[in-house]
């Protein structure tokens, strides 16, 4: 794979059981440019640790006068440099087209699990956790991977060299060979406590990512309540400690590093000690103790590759464990779409809870607990957060038609829809039937006056269309918001399209305009609203009340209003003194029938009809 053919086409399926298994799992899937950068980094280490022996050699002619020799070791040294350079330049390349393609395949896994899960992502990973995941951990995922066929290179050339000096001067040569491999375990206990606070440091870091993240996305409430300073001073704190954690863990580092330059300096100075005295005992020559004096000096070059891939696995685990929980994350109802590629139409009915929106009508769904109706409309689209059984449209589960085709068919819009950073135009430019034109979604969607607040905002715009859009929205207000998520909505015109609470920030004008236009543009089409709005909920067709799971009453909503207590509480935020008085105001009248219910009618009738009254008109 070469960075001109990214992105994959296919990633792959990853192996996400643990951070370690993963990575593996990254290494055999770049076996090629792994194999190739292994190569070029044999060619580059082996010409580096060639160049000792070309000196021992150029050292020994000069002392032996002979001319031949010296050029012929000067030509060596020359075939040496061509290879140092060659073998330093492609293995650099070979290197980051690894680090590139291993990072283009996490995010590419990502990106996948992302469009896979949908909004059941967010609540079950933090979103700043996923941030982090998809920035820094991929760059320390990929430093580990393009790290190991360097490291592979220089423990063979560290291997090679060792056995070339026994064989070219046994005596020093089994010195160095016992030495070398000292120097490399001599960081091995040090490397489990660096790796622990390499981890903590990470933790930290995704904990003050996680906080960023939120304060910035609710930096508007938090300025309306005052709560600026008393988050940003938490964030000082997190930032603190993320600093702290990081000056411990490069403490640790820093003396691994310390050992790796100490104890090489003191091989040297063993095997300069015993090669003097070999010399002038006659056993080797100068040149042979050039030679090695050179070797050892110049193997503190790949020896450093045994640190570096030290603290690449160290920083890489963390990040490739958080990478793994996120890719091992499933539907609740995953199959691989066994029914047949096509999107059906028909009534869309939920076997839990016995809701049925016939196909065709405006149905309104009326739910005590917000978050309960947050997770039925998630249902109603195919993204239940447990397991269960599948909704039903037409007849057919959604859970058995291939992905792409169930959200075709119906459309789940969340109660806090997310506007992304651009033009309108880019942002109404969505996947559609073709049958409803952006005017005709504004206009539905009552975004005239937002329009024109955008057109007055940006001088350079001619069209309101051409406008930007700030990331998330939030140089709109939260109704304005609202309205440009269901102008989108509706515009791909789907089968079906769940609404939930669509006009909670908008003004009653506004709600009762933009009701009609729903009802009137998606005519014919599948429509499901949870909402309490009374404006709402008296142009459905349908209104189905559901509590605790099921379904407890269904009508319209006059006649709802009347005869069900638990819905009138709901939508009119009754009183239980209200609805007492409201009992006792139906006894009254049936009693009006009755001889000796006429002075008690007489005396409390009125006034309590007065109230019942009020409730009604607010209704």
């Amino acid at each position: 794979m070469q960075i001109q053919d990214l992105p994959y086409p296919d990633p792959g399926v990853p192996d996400a059981r643990s951070g370690p298994r993963f990575l593996r799992w990254l290494f055999r899937n770049q076996l090629g440019g792994q194999f190739k950068a292994l190569a070029w980094g044999l060619l580059h280490f082996l010409a580096v640790s060639g160049l000792p022996f070309c000196v021992g050699l150029a050292v020994q002619a000069v002392v032996d006068g002979s001319g031949t020799r010296l050029a012929q070791t000067g030509g060596l040294m020359v075939l040496c440099a061509a290879g140092i350079a060659l073998g330093d330049t492609f293995l650099h390349r070979s290197a980051v087209t690894n680090w590139i393609t291993a990072a283009a395949r996490v995010q590419q896994l990502l990106a996948r699990k992302t469009a896979l899960l949908g909004s059941a992502l967010t609540r079950r990973v933090a979103a700043g956790e996923v941030v982090a995941v998809s920035t820094g951990d991929v760059e320390k995922i990929g430093w580990f991977v393009e790290a190991v066929s360097r490291f592979t290179a220089a423990a063979l050339t560290v291997v090679l060299v060792c056995v070339g000096l026994i064989v070219y001067q046994p005596a020093l040569g089994i010195v160095v060979a016992v030495g070398v491999p000292a120097l490399a375990l001599t960081v091995l206990p040090l490397l489990p406590k660096a790796t622990r606070r390499a981890d903590h440091q990470r933790e930290k870091a995704g904990r003050a990512t996680e906080l960023a993240s939120d304060t910035v996305a609710g930096l508007r409430v938090l300025r309306g309540i005052g709560g600026e300073e008393l988050f940003l001073e938490r964030y000082r704190r997190a930032s603190q400690e993320v600093r702290h954690a990081a000056v411990r863990s490069a403490r640790m580092w820093a003396l691994i590093s310390a050992i790796q330059v100490l104890m090489p300096g003191l091989l040297m100075i063993a095997v300069v000690w015993y090669g003097v005295h070999l010399a002038r005992e006659g056993r080797i020559t100068v040149g042979e103790l050039v030679t090695v004096y050179s070797s050892v000096m110049l193997l503190t070059y790949p020896l450093r590759h045994f640190e570096e891939i030290a603290m690449a696995y160290s920083f890489s685990r963390p990040s490739a464990k958080r990478a793994a929980r996120v890719l091992s994350l499933k539907r609740a109802t995953d199959t691989d779409g066994s029914r047949e590629a096509l999107v059906p139409s028909g009534d869309l009915y939920d076997p839990v809870t016995g809701l049925l929106a016939p196909v065709g009508r405006l149905t309104a769904v009326v739910c005590g607990d917000p978050d309960a109706a947050g997770l039925l409309a998630e249902r109603l689209g195919g993204h239940p957060a447990e397991e269960s059984t599948s909704v039903l449209l037409g007849g057919v589960p959604l859970d058995e038609l291939p992905l792409s085709h169930a959200r075709t068919a119906v459309l789940v819009q969340d109660k806090d829809p997310v506007l992304l950073s651009g033009s309108l135009r880019e942002l109404l430019d969505v996947p559609a039937s073709g049958e409803v034109s952006a005017d005709k979604a504004l206009a539905a969607a009552q975004c005239g006056d937002v329009l024109d607040a955008l057109a007055q905002g940006s001088m350079d715009a001619e069209d309101p269309l051409d406008t930007r859009i700030t990331e998330r929205g939030r140089s709109l207000s939260g109704g304005q918001r609202q309205r440009l998520a269901l102008a989108r909505s509706l515009i791909t015109d789907p089968e079906v399209l769940v609404l939930d609470e669509p006009t909670s920030a908008v003004d009653s004008h506004t709600e009762a305009r933009i009701a009609e236009g729903v009802r009137s543009l998606r005519a014919g089409r599948t429509t499901v609203v949870f909402t309490s709005s009374p404006l709402l909920l008296d142009r459905a067709d349908r209104v189905v009340l559901v509590h605790d799971g099921e379904v407890l009453a269904v009508g319209v909503h006059r006649e709802l209003v009347r005869s069900d207590s638990r819905y009138r509480a709901v939508v009119t935020r009754e009183t239980d003194d209200e609805a007492a008085l409201r009992e006792a105001v139906d006894k009254e009248r049936a009693a009006e029938a009755v001889p000796h219910g006429e002075e008690t009618a007489a005396v409390h009738g009125p006034a309590a009809r007065g109230v019942l009254e009020e409730i009604e008109e607010s209704a």
